[in-house]
């Protein structure tokens, strides 16, 4: 049976090669709506898009984010979220949703940065913690929120890696009146803007006299449409739950 996918972010650039990558992927495109209504097909709202859907995804806003969920809920039809800049609130509508209705939330749906946030949670649980961990991430300069939603998912993969959370052991802002040494254990970032990047990520584990450095770089926009409807294709089946592009990878 041919998966039907419904686009909600249709008109934006991720919305367009979510289109395309599911054709390529033999799916099809159910419908797709935008902030100012239908992009393809005659759905005006969240809800007539999800009844005619089998499955959701979701590259939006984060205040569009509560519609999404009330309709996939409504509906009863699982939902892909790769929408980024979501808030602890947001989070707690995702775990709400989930109850009820299979959802995948990942700030990232390229496989190869899922497979990395696998190697860089192995690295911090075998490496001590004399071992410094930075992380530096870059984005075009249109991008708003810094650190990227991905620097965060793979620096939380760090710390639980170390068995801490990404709010012990992040260090956001270094500069000071009054600098002091680095803290031992601790996660840092750095945020670079510029240009049309694609997204760039680098894990740096450094420690006296030697450095690993795990990276991904993304091209194009088209290696998360690809990993987004793989992980539709995924989730169309699954029982009520949160999961992850991990699961999706089978790790």
């Amino acid at each position: 049976m041919t998966i039907r996918i419904g686009i909600i972010g249709a008109g934006g650039r991720m919305g367009r090669a979510i289109a395309n990558a599911a054709a390529e992927a033999g799916a099809s495109i159910a419908g797709g709506i935008d902030r100012e209504g239908a992009v393809h097909g005659d759905y005006a709202s969240p809800a007539a898009l999800a009844a005619a859907s089998d499955v959701l995804i979701d590259f939006s806003t984060p205040d569009a984010l509560p519609a999404s969920l009330d309709a996939a809920r409504a509906a009863g039809k699982p939902i892909v979220i790769g929408t980024t800049g979501l808030q602890p609130g947001h989070h707690a509508l995702i775990d709400a949703a989930a109850a009820d209705i299979p959802v995948l939330q990942s700030a990232n749906t390229s496989l190869g940065v899922n497979l990395l946030r696998a190697l860089v949670k192995e690295a911090a649980r075998r490496l001590g913690s004399d071992w410094d961990i930075e992380v530096l991430e870059m984005h075009h300069r249109n991008k708003v929120d810094a650190p990227s939603g991905t620097a965060l998912m793979l620096a939380a993969a760090a710390a639980e890696g170390r068995g801490a959370t990404l709010q012990e052991l992040s260090r956001f802002d270094r500069i000071s009146l009054h600098p002091h040494a680095r803290e031992p254990g601790t996660i840092g970032y750095a945020s670079l803007r510029g240009g049309s990047v694609a997204g760039d990520h680098n894990i740096i584990f450094a420690a006296e006299g030697e450095r690993i450095e795990l990276g991904h770089r993304a091209e194009n926009r088209g290696i998360f449409a690809r990993g987004a409807v793989k992980a539709a294709l995924w989730l169309a089946d699954r029982p009520a739950g949160r999961y992850q592009m991990v699961d999706v990878l089978g790790l």
